[in-house]
């Protein structure tokens, strides 16, 4: 099975400009700016990517054009979560068949499954494919948090399942994990990168790579290379980044404002559909709080260059 290491990108999905239809160009401008930088690994249609926005045959044409346009320069994982278990199966079941190197899949969202039914959900997923599958815990948006205990249970039934995004917002939770499956499970922080790396995290599944690729993969590349200190300066960065998004806008500021910071940044990609609130619909307010943005990133893409010109680090990949 594929190995997958260090920050992956889940990448946004572009639309044309009146949101009707996907930007495959766009996407592929996109993706070749993370390769660029260095990204080991991007997940597609992820909730950066507005996944329940896409119709089927769009996830198909996106599925399809991601794996082609990478062509097995790194991993491409597919997002394939659905609250109806035969829809997770057939998605699952065509992104492998379009060449996706493994799967991100939350629980099913809205109906808050029991440990039963998620286990018989995700026996139905690996009964029908055979990639890496990587485990997707986010209580924010499936209203359910999977114990250490059950993704353990997990971890002994499906070999494929062996990776974990955890986002429960517990940091402790990484450590926890690796214990529960005796180090089996590899654990991609979603969130408070540098602590769960100390804990044994070997990843970080992210939205920044969609707007400032470069320090989202080398604060990876700085804790592999014992430069902690260096990486807690980043993240210090990268969490102001998260308040500034967070603010007034919890759960679409992923969405919304990454599509206007890629933009900002020379990579256009529409905006969101609804019902997420356009960044259009935002007026002075959204253009102000880009600008607030901006002024982080660069900050910390300049403090990115210096510890690269103090002492160059290697991507993830390049050391896999």
């Amino acid at each position: 099975m594929s190995e997958f290491r260090g920050s992956y990108t889940v990448t946004i999905t572009p639309f044309t400009e009146d949101g009707a239809n996907v930007d495959l160009d766009a996407m592929k401008r996109l993706i070749d700016w993370n390769l660029a930088e260095g990204v080991p690994g991007i997940v597609v249609l992820g909730t950066s990517g507005e996944f329940l926005s896409v119709s089927d045959e769009e996830r198909t044409a996106l599925v399809e054009t991601a794996v082609r346009h990478v062509a097995g320069r790194v991993p491409v994982l597919v997002g394939t979560a659905n609250m109806h278990t035969p829809n997770a199966v057939r998605y699952s079941r065509e992104a492998v068949a379009l060449g996706a190197d493994g799967l991100m899949i939350s629980p099913p969202y809205y109906i808050t499954p029991t440990e039963d039914e998620m286990a018989g959900y995700y026996a139905a997923i690996c009964d029908a494919v055979d990639v890496p599958i990587m485990l997707y815990n986010n209580p924010h948006t499936t209203n359910v948090d999977m114990s250490a205990r059950f993704v353990a249970q997990l971890t002994r039934d499906h070999e494929q399942i062996r990776y974990i995004k955890e986002a429960s917002t517990d940091v402790a939770r990484v450590y926890d994990v690796i214990e529960a499956t005796d180090g089996v499970m590899n654990v991609f922080a979603g969130e408070r990168i540098v602590e769960s790396y100390l804990l044994g995290a070997v990843g970080y599944v992210n939205p920044f790579g969609n707007y400032t690729p470069r320090p989202s993969r080398v604060i990876c590349d700085l804790i592999d290379a014992g430069r902690v200190e260096e990486a807690k300066q980043i993240e210090v960065l990268l969490d102001k980044i998260d308040f500034i998004l967070q603010d007034g806008h919890p759960l679409y500021g992923y969405q919304c404002y990454s599509k206007a910071l890629a933009a900002a940044a020379g990579y256009p990609v529409g905006d969101v559909r609804p019902p997420l609130k356009s960044f259009r619909s935002l007026g002075a307010e959204g253009e102000a709080k880009v600008a607030e943005l901006r002024a982080v990133i660069v900050e910390m893409e300049e403090l990115t260059a210096k510890f690269e010109a103090a002492a160059p680090v290697s991507p993830a990949s390049a050391a896999a």
